[in-house]
């Protein structure tokens, strides 16, 4: 079994706009995060639809690697991902269910990330220091609370 935790949460009201950080969401399938721009399809990729707009998670350990490897400086909250998570390897999780607290995801694809992300992250670089480990794209298929400190887990 391969566990971690969510160390924090991030939304944005719409597209471009600054990621706000909060203790506790609410995830619903089929929709995504209350709060959040792919919520209300307002996100500036919305029109591209389906459920790999419903959440994003990215690992902690992932930006760590990115100052020690690049020597870059990012704020987890401004890499444009939902969950900042700690001790679980997101690139297993493509194609598979796991449970973020009491919420059942499944992993879609991986979210590498592109020069929008990067401008609005405001580190030059960034980019390129998070190819393939940018991140997780998932589908909420049982709604819920999560908050931070909830453990990630797969079987």
């Amino acid at each position: 079994m391969t566990q971690g935790k969510v160390v924090s949460i991030h939304i944005a009201p719409k597209g471009s706009a600054p990621m706000r950080s909060l203790d506790f969401v609410q995830a619903v399938a089929g929709k995504g995060l209350e709060g959040d721009r792919y919520f209300e399809f307002k996100g500036t990729y919305s029109k591209k639809g389906g459920p790999e707009r419903e959440i994003t998670l990215i690992e902690s350990e992932a930006v760590e690697a990115a100052e020690r490897d690049y020597e870059l400086k990012a704020d987890p909250g401004k890499i444009r991902r939902n969950l900042v998570t700690r001790g679980v390897a997101l690139n297993h999780l493509v194609g598979r269910e796991f449970k973020v607290g009491g919420v059942r995801l499944r992993g879609i694809r991986l979210s590498e990330p592109c020069d929008h992300m990067e401008s609005l992250a405001g580190v030059a670089g960034i980019g390129k220091a998070l190819v393939h480990r940018g991140g997780l794209r998932a589908e909420i298929v049982e709604g819920g609370l999560i908050g931070v400190g909830d453990s990630v887990a797969a079987d």
